[in-house]
């Protein structure tokens, strides 16, 4: 299971959500502690902004690194540069590699970001969200058979039909180009789409970046709470079930 430690949340969002190096790592080794086997993180300059500049990418997966024996992965969206040549450009200058990199495929630029990560020999997680067109630009891309993973996002905050958008986002994966699927809800989706993962059979994820609260809508106390919960809701991947994506 991977736990996603901090996405887009701010200091306003409560202490528990990571920002520095320092803090990330704290974090990542608590929740690899507690069963993750995968880190995600939004790096941060110091006054606390998503960037993907070298140094701040350094700083952070380093920091990680030094805690942990498990893949590191940032993110590449585009909120955090805007402008898809320079995008790319600031991964092509990256110094300390992560294992691995999300790519919101509905995102400009996407297939050449793509294809600067795989050349770089860092994997792509191919983020494809519900509500978009990322599915069917993915399904066209020569690059498809090659991305690490499909990271398949499930943006419905609604708890009761965030099943049916599940399942409506794995249809239109259809065979996802053969990679594997990671399948993950954000906000009130979190949970009920990490216990259809499991029914599936998928891996998922859980973290802050996805949600602040446990499945009994209590506030969560940290990252490795939320990997705990989650391992507990997914069964530990053991699915009865198989979806479209398989």
């Amino acid at each position: 299971m991977q736990v996603c430690l901090n996405g887009s949340r701010t200091a306003s969002d409560g202490t528990a959500v990571p920002l520095t190096p320092q803090e990330v790592a704290e974090a990542a080794a608590a929740a690899v502690a507690a069963g993750a086997t995968e880190v995600h993180v939004h790096p941060r300059t110091p006054c606390g902004q998503e960037s993907l500049s070298p140094q701040v990418v350094a700083a952070t997966v380093e920091a990680v690194r030094a805690r942990v024996k498990v893949p590191v992965g940032v993110t590449t969206a585009e909120w955090a540069e805007p402008d898809p040549a320079l995008r790319t450009a600031r991964v092509r200058e990256w110094t300390a590699l992560p294992d691995f990199a999300s790519v919101n495929w509905h995102e400009p630029g996407a297939e050449d970001l793509a294809a600067a990560l795989l050349d770089l020999g860092v994997g792509v997680e191919a983020g494809l969200w519900s509500g978009t067109d990322g599915p069917a630009r993915f399904a066209a891309s020569p690059l498809g058979p090659r991305v690490l993973r499909v990271l398949a996002e499930v943006t419905d905050p609604d708890a009761d039909t965030a099943e049916a958008s599940a399942h409506a986002l794995l249809t239109a994966l259809g065979g996802a180009h053969g990679r594997p699927v990671l399948l993950h809800g954000t906000d009130g989706s979190t949970w009920p789409v990490l216990r259809l993962a499991g029914r599936l059979g998928l891996a998922t994820r859980v973290g802050l970046e996805d949600t602040l609260t446990l499945p009994n809508g209590e506030r969560a106390a940290s990252n490795a709470q939320l990997i705990g919960e989650g391992l507990r809701g997914h069964g530990h991947g053991q699915g009865q079930e198989r979806g479209p994506a398989e």
